[in-house]
């Protein structure tokens, strides 16, 4: 069964401001922590995608590949001209620039 993230939207309650929940994929998305009754929203989660493919497979494949250097720190590995080569946290500017890659 999955396991989905929930920030809560007002004070967080003894779970903290964002706990996770196994729902089937089936089920609606809460709009209430189960434990305080607070409000809350379903937010994103980190992925873990696992491949044998090498850095520059996944560059030609349009993949971002980041790897953790520090706190707030990442390399970008697949980085493409133009690009910062370490992604910093709080500094928008060193984000890749996903329009290059995906178009509709």
């Amino acid at each position: 069964m999955p396991t989905y993230e929930y920030e809560h939207l007002d004070e967080p309650c003894e779970r903290g401001k964002i706990f996770e929940v196994k729902q089937s994929i089936n089920d609606s998305p809460l709009i209430q922590c189960p434990r305080c009754k607070g409000m809350v929203k379903k937010i994103m989660s980190c992925a873990s995608i696992k491949t044998k493919k090498t850095d520059g497979e996944l560059k030609d494949l349009g993949f971002t590949k980041l790897v953790k250097r520090d706190d707030g720190i990442y390399e970008n590995v697949t980085r493409r001209s133009g690009e910062s080569r370490y992604m910093v946290r709080d500094k928008p500017e060193t984000m890749p620039d996903i329009k290059r890659i995906i178009r509709d």
